[in-house]
């Protein structure tokens, strides 16, 4: 008995938290919890996607900034010393500036991917521990949002003549056997980056929320996660 016990005390423990969070949910309607679940993404959202699209909002922040695919990446010290350091530089500003154009048209999905969640989805995002909100974004946004963004990165990078310059910087580090001639798109890496980089920043202010709800300004978002 004492050896069940003890095995069983572990699990008890673990399970602790999650009981007094969904007892403290029990104790608001469903509308109050799916109202300040939506307030609070709201407010992470726009959060999220003001800082980063914003002017050198990839570019300046070391946490999502965008470097060189791989292999260039590998390659971009050798490149430098031949003197294509600028070309390496104006690269990399390119594909954050394009990322960050993407990330500008972001909200309104985002924002429909609120409308839709359900009180089920609500509940169980806010039971679900820290990440369980962005990783119900990624499930529900990724797919229309590559699908925003691949165009408007298409577009930047065209504007901004990155695709000869990637060419060029490829081609000359494929003379040194540095990569491969056959290298990814530098449309889908950049999308892929650029959201990638959003789905942090997201995750970011939902960990802010759930670990300080009393210093949010709603009243409503106070309520709601302070019962968790």
């Amino acid at each position: 008995m004492l050896t069940q016990l003890r095995c069983l005390l572990p699990c008890t423990l673990l399970l602790a938290p999650l009981a007094l969070a969904a007892s403290g949910l029990e104790s608001l309607s469903s509308k109050d919890a799916a109202g300040g679940l939506r307030a609070a993404l709201s407010q992470g959202i726009d959060t999220a996607v003001a800082q980063l699209g914003a002017k050198n909002g990839f570019l300046n922040d070391p946490k999502v900034a965008i470097p060189l695919p791989h292999p260039l990446d590998k390659a971009e010290s050798t490149l430098r010393m031949i003197g294509m350091g600028g070309e390496a530089d104006q690269l990399k500003a390119t594909m954050n500036h394009a990322a960050e154009q993407a990330v500008a048209q972001a909200t309104p999905i985002f924002k429909h991917a609120l409308q839709q969640m359900s009180v089920s989805d609500a509940k169980g995002i806010l039971t679900g521990g820290d990440g369980a909100a962005t990783a119900y974004f990624r499930k529900s946004t990724s797919a229309e949002l590559t699908a925003k963004f691949k165009p408007v990165v298409a577009q930047e990078t065209a504007k901004l003549g990155v695709t000869s310059m990637y060419d060029e910087y490829a081609g000359k580090a494929a003379q040194f056997g540095l990569v491969s001639t056959q290298d990814a798109n530098l449309n889908d890496y950049v999308t892929a980056k650029a959201l990638d980089g959003l789905y942090s920043r997201i995750a970011e202010e939902e960990h802010l929320i759930r670990k300080d709800p009393m210093g949010q300004a709603s009243s409503l978002i106070k309520k709601v996660f302070g019962a968790l």
